[in-house]
């Protein structure tokens, strides 16, 4: 009788411990994941604060591009009111599509490209760009080790029991392999 209290006190303590270290591996992977995403939407912010002094360092050689900077300004509002990572996500590749369209027209502007100015601009936001790229792929990395964690066995039991559920990962919008056509005769 004491030897079998002994052995199931023991098993009591074993899976308890288990249950234990899962539960905060598994927090400490969902913090992981919030604190990437917070460093993603640092990156955005940067790119936000950015694109009003392009836009306006730019604006009266081309005024005939309003279109572009309306849509700069609209997805930035989308930005500002997007209440979900996911929805944050969506905002910052509709800003990707309208910035990637004004750098196509700048492109055709030599007299833009020459401006001081434009050009410093023009090198903060390419440096913003490949710091989104750097903290979009750690976010994703970090999705991936906590989608593993609760989807293997026997963590998967456990997270399911407290409520852990995949995180979504970061992806590209369809199309956004496809260079933006900016025709300049209309």
């Amino acid at each position: 009788m004491n030897k079998s209290l002994i052995i199931i006190g023991v098993l009591v303590l074993l899976v308890g411990g288990f249950i234990w270290s899962t539960y905060n591996s598994l927090i400490s992977a969902n913090e992981s994941i919030n604190s990437q995403w917070a460093q993603v939407e640092t990156q955005y912010q940067r790119r936000f604060d950015l694109i009003p002094n392009l836009v306006e360092s730019v604006k009266g050689i081309m005024s005939q591009e309003e279109k572009i900077f309306s849509d700069l300004a609209e997805a930035r509002a989308n930005y500002s009111g997007a209440n979900s990572s996911n929805q944050k996500a969506e905002a910052a590749t509709q800003i990707e599509s309208s910035l990637s369209r004004l750098l196509v027209i700048m492109e055709n502007y030599p007299e833009l490209k020459s401006g001081e100015n434009v050009q410093t601009l023009m090198v903060q936001l390419e440096g913003t760009e490949n710091r989104i790229s750097t903290e979009r792929k750690r976010y994703n990395d970090a999705v991936q080790i906590f989608n593993t964690k609760i989807k293997r066995f026997p963590s998967n039991i456990i997270a399911k029991q407290l409520g852990f559920s995949d995180k979504a990962y970061f992806e590209a919008e369809s199309g956004a392999e496809t260079s933006p056509k900016v025709d300049l005769k209309n």
